[in-house]
């Protein structure tokens, strides 16, 4: 042993010493050891084998400690996130129950859900979804108060216990400040995601006093918000849990919409005014339930994009009227093409274009038979996925239209690389067109621009002959709208296709003397 060493032990009066390492997992953890303050010895094999022995019982009890607390810790949080799970919440949300019963003071349960992660999860993989529900949690835990209690629900589902409020605009201000923090975009995979979120609110004692009824109600709180259109707030009012019961009503049939073949197509014809032809018939998805009826497609369209039936349902459409379209050609009825609408999600998928390309050929309509449209807004949401897959089908001989221009965020020089065939300019714009002269300069705006790019412009939900007469004035002369024509069902529509004078066109009632062999389309599902 070396001098120095052997001083310090002597000033501890130590003479000798014998010391074994303490192992967990395989690491260092500490050490034990025998002294000798008499005399300086030599210690024996079977001194030594005793203090290695019972160096491996610490060890061993320290590990079995740290699995207890690692697997009370994994039983109690989410392994994703670190946050407290279903189990740990419901204890805290009891605690804080008890607690607001006992100072009297507010408190809230607050249900929160990532507005089209989906979207993002079957775009870009789960990996990156991780990344986001990670990248979310930080923003989340920053906006709340250290009594705060924030657990993952589940997916891209959390619930956020906050107690000793004061006033409800307690409240409010952190779901404000939540809104806020989700504003600035997500640095992920390369690229800027941005997400936004939809918050229900259950306040006690006003929305409830014991824990089921207040998460009952703020999950119901949380249906009212996507159905105000997402990235908003709402607080639970007595309506609310009759309007989720419907939903969910709604949302059981639609899994069995399908299957049952309870969905049809409706046409509604586009005309170009100065020559009076039709130009191309659009298939609108229709739910005809036997029981509830024609279910708004504005209803049950948003709810299968929730659930994720939007890419079967899409699918459908999309076969059925390429279907549909070789069977009018055949009749000598086609126009120069059918318009099918690809959603948000449809159109992120990785293999769209091989899945189009197989429908084509699977019921031999020839591609430039086919024009597809995608809204502004989610062409936009991925800019090198839009051009690449874009100029794919492009390639391939499909038309490709740009729907609701003008409602969403393009930039001209985005737009300028997208290769399109048209742009649609959304009814909104056309509604007020003539009264309102902002809209005749957006709408002037919009037909300059898509002349100058080569492209077709198309006014949507034109119903006024004075509306008509406008656009026409302006050198917009592809319409589509209730003055024409509304959608109409198939047998209707394949009626009107062999009425239809191109000469010119009013509303008109149609006949109901048809030739059913041209609508005799097998259903693909």
């Amino acid at each position: 042993m070396p001098t120095h060493e052997r001083e310090l032990l002597q000033l501890d009066q130590i003479v000798s010493f014998l010391i074994v390492p303490i192992l967990v997992n395989g690491g260092f953890w500490g050490y034990i050891g025998f002294d000798d303050c008499h005399t300086e010895r030599r210690w024996s094999a079977s001194e030594e084998s005793i203090l290695v022995a019972i160096a491996a019982s610490i060890g061993g009890a320290i590990k079995r400690q740290h699995t207890e607390e690692q697997m009370r810790y994994q039983a109690f949080h989410d392994s994703l996130t670190g946050l407290p799970n279903r189990t740990l919440f419901d204890h805290c949300l009891s605690q804080s129950l008890l607690q607001a019963q006992h100072s009297g003071e507010l408190m809230a349960v607050m249900f929160l859900d990532l507005d089209r992660f989906k979207t993002i999860n079957d775009t870009l993989g789960h990996a990156v979804g991780d990344q986001l529900l990670q990248e979310t949690t930080l923003r989340l835990r920053a906006c709340l108060r250290e009594e705060d209690t924030i657990a993952r629900w589940g997916g891209d589902e959390f619930t956020i216990v906050l107690p000793n409020l004061k006033t409800p605009e307690d409240v409010t201000k952190i779901a404000q400040r939540i809104t806020n923090a989700l504003k600035p975009a997500f640095h992920l995979a390369g690229q800027d995601l941005y997400v936004t979120s939809s918050m229900g609110i259950a306040l006690y004692p006003h929305h409830g006093r014991d824990a089921e009824t207040l998460l009952k109600n703020a999950d119901a709180a949380l249906y009212c918000a996507k159905e105000e259109g997402r990235n908003n707030y709402q607080f639970y009012a007595t309506t609310l849990n009759s309007q989720a019961s419907q939903l969910l009503t709604l949302d059981h049939h639609l899994h069995h919409a399908l299957e049952r073949n309870e969905f049809v197509l409706h046409y509604q014809p586009q005309f170009n005014v100065a020559t009076g032809e039709v130009t191309q018939m659009e298939a609108l998805v229709r739910w005809q339930h036997p029981q509830l009826g024609l279910v708004s497609p504005t209803t049950f369209i948003a709810l299968a994009e929730d659930n994720g039936l939007i890419l079967p349902i899409g699918e459908w459409v999309l076969q059925s009227a390429c279907a549909q379209a070789v069977a009018w050609q055949a009749a000598g009825l086609l126009p120069h093409r059918v318009a099918v609408n690809l959603s948000a999600r449809q159109f992120q998928q990785p293999d769209l274009v091989e899945r189009i390309a197989a429908i084509l050929e699977q019921v031999g309509l020839p591609p430039d038979c086919l024009e597809l449209e995608i809204t502004e807004t989610a062409a936009m949401r991925n800019i090198d996925y839009t051009t690449t897959v874009l100029h794919e089908l492009r390639q391939m001989g499909v038309r490709i239209s740009m729907d609701d221009f003008g409602t969403g965020y393009s930039s001209l020089s985005y737009l300028k690389k997208f290769p399109l065939h048209a742009l649609k300019i959304d009814r909104s714009f056309v509604t007020d067109l003539v009264d309102n002269s902002e809209d005749v300069a957006i709408i002037n705006s919009i037909i300059t621009l898509g002349h100058g790019l080569n492209l077709t412009v198309v006014a949507e939900g034109v119903e006024t002959q004075d509306q008509m007469e406008r656009l026409r004035s302006l050198n917009c002369y592809e319409m589509q709208g209730y003055w024409f024509s509304k959608p109409l069902p198939l047998f209707d529509a394949t009626q009107f296709l062999q009425t239809q004078s191109l000469g010119s066109r009013q509303p008109t009632s149609l006949p109901w003397e048809i030739d059913t062999s041209i609508v005799a389309v097998p259903h693909p599902f």
